[in-house]
Protein backbone atom coordinates (compact mmCIF):
# COMPACT_ATOMS: atom_id res chain seq x y z
CA UNK A 1 0.00 0.00 0.00
CA UNK A 2 1.25 3.80 -1.10
CA UNK A 3 0.64 6.65 0.46
CA UNK A 4 -1.99 8.41 -2.04
CA UNK A 5 -3.24 11.48 0.13
CA UNK A 6 -1.36 14.65 -0.71
CA UNK A 7 0.05 16.81 1.53
CA UNK A 8 -1.35 19.67 2.88
CA UNK A 9 0.63 22.85 4.44
CA UNK A 10 -0.59 22.31 7.83
CA UNK A 11 -0.77 18.88 9.47
CA UNK A 12 -3.17 19.29 12.86
CA UNK A 13 -2.50 22.61 13.15
CA UNK A 14 0.72 22.77 12.77
CA UNK A 15 2.83 24.39 9.63
CA UNK A 16 4.73 21.67 7.79
CA UNK A 17 8.43 22.59 7.50
CA UNK A 18 8.98 24.11 4.13
CA UNK A 19 10.79 21.53 1.93
CA UNK A 20 10.25 18.61 3.79
CA UNK A 21 7.62 15.39 3.80
CA UNK A 22 5.70 14.04 6.34
CA UNK A 23 7.36 10.53 7.49
CA UNK A 24 6.83 7.62 9.89
CA UNK A 25 4.05 7.53 12.18
CA UNK A 26 3.21 11.35 11.05
CA UNK A 27 2.65 9.82 7.59
CA UNK A 28 0.95 7.34 9.00
CA UNK A 29 -1.71 9.44 10.75
CA UNK A 30 -2.11 11.79 8.00
CA UNK A 31 -2.39 8.54 5.34
CA UNK A 32 -5.01 6.63 7.65
CA UNK A 33 -6.60 9.75 9.23
CA UNK A 34 -5.69 8.58 12.52
CA UNK A 35 -7.79 9.89 15.73
CA UNK A 36 -4.66 9.42 18.08
CA UNK A 37 -2.69 12.38 18.94
CA UNK A 38 0.98 12.45 18.11
CA UNK A 39 3.59 13.68 21.10
CA UNK A 40 6.07 14.40 18.38
CA UNK A 41 6.02 15.25 14.43
CA UNK A 42 8.40 14.03 12.28
CA UNK A 43 9.15 14.85 8.17
CA UNK A 44 12.08 14.41 5.78
CA UNK A 45 13.82 17.37 3.84
CA UNK A 46 14.60 17.50 0.33
CA UNK A 47 18.47 18.56 1.57
CA UNK A 48 20.76 17.04 3.64
CA UNK A 49 20.51 17.97 7.13
CA UNK A 50 23.23 19.07 9.35
CA UNK A 51 23.63 16.11 12.18
CA UNK A 52 21.20 13.96 10.06
CA UNK A 53 18.04 15.74 12.00
CA UNK A 54 17.20 18.74 14.00
CA UNK A 55 14.23 19.91 16.02
CA UNK A 56 12.11 22.62 14.96
CA UNK A 57 9.25 23.49 17.20
CA UNK A 58 7.01 20.16 17.05
CA UNK A 59 8.54 19.10 14.64
CA UNK A 60 12.09 16.51 14.31
CA UNK A 61 13.02 16.89 10.54
CA UNK A 62 15.27 14.25 9.13
CA UNK A 63 18.45 14.37 6.02
CA UNK A 64 16.64 13.47 2.82
CA UNK A 65 19.10 9.88 2.74
CA UNK A 66 16.02 9.35 5.91
CA UNK A 67 13.55 9.15 2.91
CA UNK A 68 12.01 5.83 3.69
CA UNK A 69 9.48 5.15 0.41
CA UNK A 70 6.53 6.13 -0.91
CA UNK A 71 4.62 2.34 1.06
CA UNK A 72 2.78 2.48 4.37
CA UNK A 73 5.02 -0.19 5.28
CA UNK A 74 8.24 1.60 4.66
CA UNK A 75 7.06 4.58 7.33
CA UNK A 76 6.20 2.32 10.14
CA UNK A 77 9.80 0.49 9.68
CA UNK A 78 10.97 4.40 10.04
CA UNK A 79 8.54 5.16 12.85
CA UNK A 80 10.37 1.78 14.76
CA UNK A 81 14.04 2.75 13.66
CA UNK A 82 13.97 6.38 14.28
CA UNK A 83 10.92 7.75 16.60
CA UNK A 84 9.94 6.98 20.17
CA UNK A 85 7.99 4.37 21.15
CA UNK A 86 4.41 5.07 20.97
CA UNK A 87 2.48 1.59 21.58
CA UNK A 88 -0.64 3.70 21.79
CA UNK A 89 0.25 4.98 17.84
CA UNK A 90 1.23 1.51 16.62
CA UNK A 91 -2.05 0.04 17.96
CA UNK A 92 -4.24 2.27 16.10
CA UNK A 93 -1.67 2.27 13.33
CA UNK A 94 -2.42 -1.78 13.00
CA UNK A 95 -6.45 -1.38 14.21
CA UNK A 96 -6.13 1.17 10.39
CA UNK A 97 -3.97 -1.01 8.22
CA UNK A 98 -5.42 -4.22 6.50
CA UNK A 99 -4.00 -7.53 8.06
CA UNK A 100 -2.97 -8.22 4.63
CA UNK A 101 -0.51 -5.30 4.95
CA UNK A 102 1.06 -6.81 8.08
CA UNK A 103 1.59 -10.61 6.50
CA UNK A 104 3.28 -9.31 2.98
CA UNK A 105 5.17 -6.81 4.66
CA UNK A 106 6.54 -10.19 7.20
CA UNK A 107 6.78 -12.85 4.16
CA UNK A 108 8.90 -10.52 1.91
CA UNK A 109 11.89 -10.42 4.75
CA UNK A 110 10.59 -12.33 7.50
CA UNK A 111 14.15 -12.13 9.08
CA UNK A 112 14.50 -8.30 9.13
CA UNK A 113 14.59 -7.33 12.64
CA UNK A 114 12.22 -4.05 12.58
CA UNK A 115 9.99 -6.51 10.90
CA UNK A 116 10.02 -9.07 13.34
CA UNK A 117 9.46 -6.03 16.01
CA UNK A 118 6.43 -4.86 13.80
CA UNK A 119 5.22 -8.41 13.30
CA UNK A 120 5.38 -9.11 17.33
CA UNK A 121 3.95 -5.71 18.15
CA UNK A 122 1.16 -6.44 15.90
CA UNK A 123 0.56 -9.70 17.54
CA UNK A 124 0.70 -8.64 20.89
CA UNK A 125 -1.01 -5.51 20.99
CA UNK A 126 -3.97 -6.40 18.92
CA UNK A 127 -4.53 -9.87 19.57
CA UNK A 128 -4.40 -11.46 15.84
CA UNK A 129 -2.60 -14.04 14.17
CA UNK A 130 -1.34 -13.42 10.82
CA UNK A 131 -0.78 -16.48 8.89
CA UNK A 132 2.88 -16.90 8.57
CA UNK A 133 5.19 -19.28 9.52
CA UNK A 134 7.29 -18.53 12.63
CA UNK A 135 10.34 -16.37 12.23
CA UNK A 136 13.73 -18.20 10.35
CA UNK A 137 16.56 -19.35 12.95
CA UNK A 138 18.15 -16.27 13.17
CA UNK A 139 19.53 -14.48 16.27
CA UNK A 140 16.49 -12.50 18.66
CA UNK A 141 16.79 -9.00 18.86
CA UNK A 142 15.74 -7.22 21.78
CA UNK A 143 12.19 -5.45 21.42
CA UNK A 144 13.10 -2.09 22.89
CA UNK A 145 17.20 -0.57 23.56
CA UNK A 146 17.54 -0.88 26.68
CA UNK A 147 19.77 2.45 26.43
CA UNK A 148 17.29 4.31 25.56
CA UNK A 149 14.61 2.48 26.99
CA UNK A 150 13.76 1.01 30.96
CA UNK A 151 12.81 -2.30 30.34
CA UNK A 152 11.57 -5.41 31.87
CA UNK A 153 13.71 -8.57 31.92
CA UNK A 154 13.46 -10.28 27.51
CA UNK A 155 11.32 -12.99 27.27
CA UNK A 156 11.67 -14.81 23.94
CA UNK A 157 8.89 -15.06 21.98
CA UNK A 158 10.23 -17.96 19.75
CA UNK A 159 7.58 -17.31 16.87
CA UNK A 160 8.80 -13.98 16.17
CA UNK A 161 12.76 -14.66 17.19
CA UNK A 162 12.13 -11.13 19.49
CA UNK A 163 12.79 -10.45 23.45
CA UNK A 164 9.82 -9.00 24.95
CA UNK A 165 11.17 -6.66 27.54
CA UNK A 166 8.03 -4.15 27.82
CA UNK A 167 6.83 -3.16 31.38
CA UNK A 168 3.79 -4.33 30.80
CA UNK A 169 1.22 -6.24 28.81
CA UNK A 170 -0.17 -6.07 25.29
CA UNK A 171 -3.66 -5.03 26.66
CA UNK A 172 -1.68 -2.33 28.88
CA UNK A 173 1.73 -0.95 28.95
CA UNK A 174 3.61 2.04 29.97
CA UNK A 175 6.82 3.27 28.51
CA UNK A 176 9.83 4.85 30.32
CA UNK A 177 12.10 6.13 28.91
CA UNK A 178 15.95 6.38 30.16
CA UNK A 179 16.19 10.11 30.52
CA UNK A 180 19.37 11.69 32.16
CA UNK A 181 17.24 12.82 35.24
CA UNK A 182 16.08 9.44 36.10
CA UNK A 183 19.65 7.81 35.45
CA UNK A 184 21.00 10.34 37.78
CA UNK A 185 17.82 9.48 40.38
CA UNK A 186 18.51 5.77 40.00
CA UNK A 187 22.24 7.18 41.29
CA UNK A 188 21.27 8.44 44.24
CA UNK A 189 20.56 5.35 46.30
CA UNK A 190 17.99 6.95 47.94
CA UNK A 191 16.54 3.52 49.75
CA UNK A 192 19.81 3.11 51.11
CA UNK A 193 20.03 6.47 51.67
CA UNK A 194 16.99 6.66 53.73
CA UNK A 195 17.91 3.13 55.85
CA UNK A 196 21.45 5.02 56.93
CA UNK A 197 19.42 8.09 58.30
CA UNK A 198 17.15 5.52 60.16
CA UNK A 199 20.27 3.44 61.02
CA UNK A 200 21.10 6.10 62.98
CA UNK A 201 18.13 6.70 64.90
CA UNK A 202 16.93 5.06 67.97
CA UNK A 203 14.00 2.93 67.31
CA UNK A 204 11.51 4.99 69.55
CA UNK A 205 12.50 8.57 67.79
CA UNK A 206 11.77 6.40 64.48
CA UNK A 207 8.24 5.49 65.07
CA UNK A 208 7.48 9.20 66.31
CA UNK A 209 8.73 10.52 63.07
CA UNK A 210 7.02 7.83 61.15
CA UNK A 211 3.73 8.72 63.00
CA UNK A 212 3.83 12.49 62.52
CA UNK A 213 5.10 12.00 58.57
CA UNK A 214 1.94 9.48 58.17
CA UNK A 215 -0.03 11.96 59.31
CA UNK A 216 1.03 14.89 57.14
CA UNK A 217 0.93 13.03 54.20
CA UNK A 218 -2.39 12.19 55.34
CA UNK A 219 -3.09 15.41 55.61
CA UNK A 220 -1.61 16.80 52.12
CA UNK A 221 -3.69 14.14 50.40
CA UNK A 222 -6.71 15.08 51.21
CA UNK A 223 -5.63 18.92 50.90
CA UNK A 224 -4.81 18.30 47.22
CA UNK A 225 -8.68 17.37 46.63
CA UNK A 226 -9.59 20.49 47.91
CA UNK A 227 -10.81 18.53 51.82
CA UNK A 228 -10.16 19.05 55.14
CA UNK A 229 -11.69 16.21 56.25
CA UNK A 230 -11.99 16.00 60.79
CA UNK A 231 -9.13 14.20 62.42
CA UNK A 232 -10.85 10.35 62.78
CA UNK A 233 -10.94 10.23 59.36
CA UNK A 234 -7.32 11.55 58.56
CA UNK A 235 -6.59 8.38 61.27
CA UNK A 236 -8.57 6.35 59.35
CA UNK A 237 -7.06 6.70 56.24
CA UNK A 238 -3.71 7.08 57.48
CA UNK A 239 -4.18 3.21 59.12
CA UNK A 240 -5.12 1.61 55.29
CA UNK A 241 -1.64 3.52 53.83
CA UNK A 242 0.21 2.13 56.74
CA UNK A 243 -1.28 -1.12 55.78
CA UNK A 244 0.39 -0.75 52.12
CA UNK A 245 2.20 -3.22 50.70
CA UNK A 246 0.94 -6.01 53.14
CA UNK A 247 -1.39 -7.90 50.79
CA UNK A 248 -0.82 -7.57 47.08
CA UNK A 249 -1.92 -5.40 44.85
CA UNK A 250 -5.27 -7.15 42.93
CA UNK A 251 -8.85 -5.84 42.56
CA UNK A 252 -9.92 -7.08 45.87
CA UNK A 253 -7.28 -4.99 48.01
CA UNK A 254 -7.80 -1.65 45.56
CA UNK A 255 -11.88 -2.20 46.57
CA UNK A 256 -10.69 -2.98 49.87
CA UNK A 257 -8.90 0.26 50.38
CA UNK A 258 -11.73 2.21 48.45
CA UNK A 259 -13.71 0.93 51.58
CA UNK A 260 -11.47 2.54 53.87
CA UNK A 261 -11.63 6.02 52.12
CA UNK A 262 -15.62 6.09 51.43
CA UNK A 263 -16.63 4.83 54.42
CA UNK A 264 -20.45 6.57 54.33
CA UNK A 265 -21.57 4.95 50.10
CA UNK A 266 -25.03 6.21 50.73
CA UNK A 267 -24.18 9.03 48.01
CA UNK A 268 -21.19 6.99 46.14
CA UNK A 269 -21.76 3.68 44.21
CA UNK A 270 -18.76 1.64 45.56
CA UNK A 271 -17.00 -0.67 43.64
CA UNK A 272 -15.83 0.09 39.14
CA UNK A 273 -18.22 3.05 38.51
CA UNK A 274 -21.02 2.57 36.33
CA UNK A 275 -21.51 5.95 34.84
CA UNK A 276 -18.66 8.64 33.20
CA UNK A 277 -16.22 10.64 35.04
CA UNK A 278 -14.25 14.33 33.95
CA UNK A 279 -12.29 17.03 35.91
CA UNK A 280 -12.92 20.04 34.97
CA UNK A 281 -15.65 22.81 35.87
CA UNK A 282 -19.08 23.18 35.22
CA UNK A 283 -20.99 26.09 33.19
CA UNK A 284 -23.53 28.21 34.88
CA UNK A 285 -26.33 26.20 33.87
CA UNK A 286 -24.37 22.97 35.57
CA UNK A 287 -23.33 20.89 32.80
CA UNK A 288 -20.01 19.69 32.21
CA UNK A 289 -16.69 21.74 31.02
CA UNK A 290 -14.55 19.06 31.27
CA UNK A 291 -10.95 19.69 31.12
CA UNK A 292 -10.07 15.33 31.29
CA UNK A 293 -12.68 12.31 30.99
CA UNK A 294 -11.83 8.96 32.52
CA UNK A 295 -11.79 5.65 30.59
CA UNK A 296 -15.59 4.35 29.79
CA UNK A 297 -17.37 2.24 32.73
CA UNK A 298 -17.36 -0.81 30.08
CA UNK A 299 -13.85 -0.58 29.90
CA UNK A 300 -12.89 -0.52 33.20
CA UNK A 301 -12.68 -3.93 34.04
CA UNK A 302 -10.56 -5.41 31.12
CA UNK A 303 -8.35 -2.40 31.91
CA UNK A 304 -7.98 -2.48 35.54
CA UNK A 305 -7.06 -6.43 35.28
CA UNK A 306 -4.56 -4.85 32.18
CA UNK A 307 -2.84 -2.27 34.74
CA UNK A 308 -2.69 -4.74 37.83
CA UNK A 309 -1.14 -7.22 35.52
CA UNK A 310 1.67 -4.62 34.36
CA UNK A 311 2.23 -4.13 37.74
CA UNK A 312 2.39 -7.60 39.02
CA UNK A 313 5.30 -8.33 36.08
CA UNK A 314 6.96 -4.99 36.29
CA UNK A 315 7.15 -6.53 40.11
CA UNK A 316 8.33 -9.81 39.31
CA UNK A 317 10.82 -8.38 36.92
CA UNK A 318 12.91 -5.86 39.24
CA UNK A 319 11.83 -3.03 37.84
CA UNK A 320 12.99 0.17 39.96
CA UNK A 321 10.73 0.59 42.46
CA UNK A 322 9.64 4.58 42.12
CA UNK A 323 9.40 3.65 38.32
CA UNK A 324 7.22 0.70 39.25
CA UNK A 325 4.82 3.00 41.15
CA UNK A 326 4.84 5.69 38.67
CA UNK A 327 3.49 3.71 36.46
CA UNK A 328 0.95 2.09 38.64
CA UNK A 329 -0.59 5.03 40.40
CA UNK A 330 -0.43 7.43 37.11
CA UNK A 331 -1.83 5.10 35.02
CA UNK A 332 -4.41 3.97 37.59
CA UNK A 333 -5.15 7.87 37.86
CA UNK A 334 -5.63 7.84 34.27
CA UNK A 335 -8.22 5.49 34.08
CA UNK A 336 -10.07 6.83 37.55
CA UNK A 337 -12.44 3.82 37.70
CA UNK A 338 -14.13 5.39 40.95
CA UNK A 339 -16.98 7.57 41.33
CA UNK A 340 -14.55 9.22 44.43
CA UNK A 341 -11.45 9.02 45.98
CA UNK A 342 -9.26 8.21 42.77
CA UNK A 343 -6.93 10.70 43.53
CA UNK A 344 -6.41 9.42 47.22
CA UNK A 345 -6.18 5.98 45.68
CA UNK A 346 -3.91 6.79 43.45
CA UNK A 347 -0.97 8.30 45.82
CA UNK A 348 -1.91 5.43 48.34
CA UNK A 349 -0.28 2.85 45.55
CA UNK A 350 2.29 4.55 45.63
CA UNK A 351 3.01 4.05 49.22
CA UNK A 352 1.76 0.14 48.09
CA UNK A 353 4.61 -0.52 45.36
CA UNK A 354 7.37 1.10 47.83
CA UNK A 355 6.59 -0.64 50.73
CA UNK A 356 6.05 -3.86 48.73
CA UNK A 357 9.38 -3.41 46.76
CA UNK A 358 11.02 -2.63 50.16
CA UNK A 359 11.67 0.83 48.97
CA UNK A 360 10.33 2.63 51.63
CA UNK A 361 11.72 1.29 55.33
CA UNK A 362 9.70 -0.75 57.29
CA UNK A 363 6.67 1.13 58.92
CA UNK A 364 7.50 4.50 57.75
CA UNK A 365 5.72 6.12 55.20
CA UNK A 366 7.84 8.85 52.62
CA UNK A 367 5.29 11.49 52.65
CA UNK A 368 5.49 11.80 49.19
CA UNK A 369 2.01 13.14 48.90
CA UNK A 370 3.31 16.47 51.03
CA UNK A 371 5.65 17.41 48.29
CA UNK A 372 2.95 17.12 45.88
CA UNK A 373 0.95 19.54 47.49
CA UNK A 374 3.86 22.02 47.77
CA UNK A 375 4.42 21.39 44.04
CA UNK A 376 0.93 21.63 43.16
CA UNK A 377 1.55 23.20 40.03
CA UNK A 378 4.17 21.37 38.99
CA UNK A 379 1.57 18.16 39.83
CA UNK A 380 -1.34 19.60 37.93
CA UNK A 381 0.83 20.45 34.85
CA UNK A 382 2.06 17.48 34.36
CA UNK A 383 -0.97 15.28 34.85
CA UNK A 384 -2.33 17.75 32.33
CA UNK A 385 0.62 17.31 30.12
CA UNK A 386 -0.38 13.93 29.46
CA UNK A 387 -4.23 14.04 29.58
CA UNK A 388 -4.96 17.39 27.15
CA UNK A 389 -3.35 15.88 23.89
CA UNK A 390 -5.94 12.82 24.59
CA UNK A 391 -9.14 15.32 24.60
CA UNK A 392 -9.57 15.81 21.31
CA UNK A 393 -9.70 12.19 20.19
CA UNK A 394 -12.72 11.76 23.09
CA UNK A 395 -16.12 12.69 21.65
CA UNK A 396 -18.69 12.60 24.69
CA UNK A 397 -21.59 14.61 25.33
CA UNK A 398 -23.66 15.84 28.26
CA UNK A 399 -26.06 13.56 30.18
CA UNK A 400 -29.50 14.53 31.65
CA UNK A 401 -27.45 13.78 34.80
CA UNK A 402 -25.10 17.10 34.10
CA UNK A 403 -22.35 14.38 33.60
CA UNK A 404 -20.68 13.20 30.31
CA UNK A 405 -21.25 9.63 28.44
CA UNK A 406 -18.22 8.57 26.01
CA UNK A 407 -19.65 8.44 22.15
CA UNK A 408 -16.49 6.81 20.75
CA UNK A 409 -14.09 3.44 21.48
CA UNK A 410 -11.25 5.25 23.88
CA UNK A 411 -9.89 2.31 25.45
CA UNK A 412 -6.73 2.33 23.65
CA UNK A 413 -6.21 5.65 25.08
CA UNK A 414 -5.69 4.54 28.52
CA UNK A 415 -3.97 1.63 27.40
CA UNK A 416 -0.54 2.95 26.59
CA UNK A 417 1.11 5.91 27.74
CA UNK A 418 4.63 7.03 28.90
CA UNK A 419 5.37 7.42 31.89
CA UNK A 420 8.25 9.54 32.10
CA UNK A 421 7.38 12.56 32.67
CA UNK A 422 5.44 11.19 36.04
CA UNK A 423 8.15 9.07 37.25
CA UNK A 424 10.34 12.10 36.79
CA UNK A 425 8.11 13.66 38.87
CA UNK A 426 7.38 10.83 41.37
CA UNK A 427 11.36 10.82 41.74
CA UNK A 428 12.23 14.40 42.56
CA UNK A 429 9.26 13.88 45.41
CA UNK A 430 10.86 10.90 46.85
CA UNK A 431 14.54 12.66 46.57
CA UNK A 432 13.08 15.48 48.64
CA UNK A 433 11.33 13.34 51.96
CA UNK A 434 14.60 11.09 51.82
CA UNK A 435 17.15 13.85 51.92
CA UNK A 436 14.87 16.80 53.35
CA UNK A 437 12.09 15.91 55.15
CA UNK A 438 13.11 12.69 57.29
CA UNK A 439 16.36 14.09 58.38
CA UNK A 440 14.05 17.35 58.77
CA UNK A 441 11.77 15.62 61.07
CA UNK A 442 14.59 13.17 62.94
CA UNK A 443 16.41 16.60 63.58
CA UNK A 444 13.03 18.60 64.84
CA UNK A 445 12.40 15.11 67.26
CA UNK A 446 15.92 15.66 68.98
CA UNK A 447 16.11 18.91 69.42
CA UNK A 448 12.32 18.79 71.51
CA UNK A 449 13.55 16.05 73.21
CA UNK A 450 16.95 18.24 74.34
CA UNK A 451 14.49 21.09 74.97
CA UNK A 452 12.15 19.26 77.01
CA UNK A 453 14.67 17.61 78.91
CA UNK A 454 16.45 20.59 80.09
CA UNK A 455 13.29 22.34 81.00
CA UNK A 456 12.18 20.06 83.29
CA UNK A 457 15.77 20.09 84.75
CA UNK A 458 15.38 23.90 84.90
CA UNK A 459 11.66 24.10 86.62
CA UNK A 460 10.04 21.00 87.73
CA UNK A 461 6.66 20.29 86.52
CA UNK A 462 5.22 17.03 84.13
CA UNK A 463 6.39 16.10 81.07
CA UNK A 464 2.94 17.14 78.92
CA UNK A 465 3.28 20.82 80.83
CA UNK A 466 6.97 20.83 79.28
CA UNK A 467 5.71 20.04 76.27
CA UNK A 468 3.15 22.83 76.02
CA UNK A 469 5.55 25.71 77.61
CA UNK A 470 8.03 24.37 75.08
CA UNK A 471 5.96 24.42 71.94
CA UNK A 472 3.91 27.98 73.10
CA UNK A 473 7.38 29.47 73.08
CA UNK A 474 8.30 28.24 70.16
CA UNK A 475 4.58 29.03 68.46
CA UNK A 476 5.14 32.94 69.95
CA UNK A 477 8.92 33.41 68.10
CA UNK A 478 10.82 32.27 70.81
CA UNK A 479 9.05 34.05 74.00
CA UNK A 480 6.38 32.78 76.16
CA UNK A 481 2.90 35.23 75.24
CA UNK A 482 1.26 37.42 77.69
CA UNK A 483 -1.75 35.56 77.70
CA UNK A 484 0.09 31.95 78.52
CA UNK A 485 2.07 33.71 81.00
CA UNK A 486 -0.76 34.89 82.81
CA UNK A 487 -2.81 31.84 82.43
CA UNK A 488 -1.24 28.47 82.92
CA UNK A 489 2.57 28.86 83.50
CA UNK A 490 1.00 32.11 85.98
CA UNK A 491 3.34 30.33 89.04
CA UNK A 492 6.59 30.14 86.84
CA UNK A 493 8.71 33.37 87.86
CA UNK A 494 10.18 35.13 85.86
CA UNK A 495 13.22 34.34 86.19
CA UNK A 496 12.55 30.75 85.32
CA UNK A 497 10.38 31.67 82.13
CA UNK A 498 13.33 33.20 80.65
CA UNK A 499 15.55 30.58 81.23
CA UNK A 500 13.15 27.92 79.60
CA UNK A 501 13.12 30.58 77.10
CA UNK A 502 17.15 30.33 76.53
CA UNK A 503 16.65 26.68 76.37
CA UNK A 504 14.13 26.57 73.62
CA UNK A 505 16.24 29.14 71.73
CA UNK A 506 19.64 27.27 72.18
CA UNK A 507 17.83 23.86 71.27
CA UNK A 508 16.21 25.08 68.21
CA UNK A 509 19.26 27.42 67.00
CA UNK A 510 19.71 27.37 63.68
CA UNK A 511 16.30 24.78 62.58
CA UNK A 512 14.15 26.21 60.34
CA UNK A 513 10.65 24.65 59.64
CA UNK A 514 10.89 22.26 56.16
CA UNK A 515 8.96 23.71 52.90
CA UNK A 516 6.43 21.03 53.93
CA UNK A 517 5.97 21.47 57.54
CA UNK A 518 2.25 21.79 58.67
CA UNK A 519 1.08 25.53 60.01
CA UNK A 520 -0.90 24.09 62.72
CA UNK A 521 0.98 23.20 66.31
CA UNK A 522 3.00 20.32 66.48
CA UNK A 523 4.18 18.45 69.51
CA UNK A 524 6.79 15.67 69.70
CA UNK A 525 4.55 13.42 70.62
Amino acid sequence: MKLHRAQSPTFREQTVPAGTRLAGATALAHELALAVPLRRLSCVAEQHVRGSRRAEGAWTIFDKRYWPGDELSDHLLFFLKHETTDLLVLRHIFEALPEQAIQSLVQAAPAATHVRKAWFLYETLTGRRIDVDDAPRVSAVDLLDPKAYFTGKPRLSKRHRVRDNLLGVGRFSPVIRRTTPLVKYLSLDLAGRARDTLGRTSRHLIARAASFLLLADSRASFQIEGERPPRNRLERWGRAVLQAGKNSLTRAEIDRLHNVLIEDTRFVHPGLRTDGVFLGERDRFGDPLPEFIGARPDDLADLMAGLLDANDRMRDDGIDPVLQAAATAFGFVYLHPFEDGNGRLHRCLIHHVLAERGFAPRGMVFPVSSVMLDRIDDYRVMLQAHSSPLMPFIEWRPTSERNVEVLNDTANLYRYFDCTQAAEFLYACVQRTVEEDLPHEIDYLHRHDQAIARTMEAVEMPDRVAEDLVMFIRQNGGALSKKRRQAEFRQMTDDEVQRVERIVAEAFAGFAEAPGAPREPRTGA
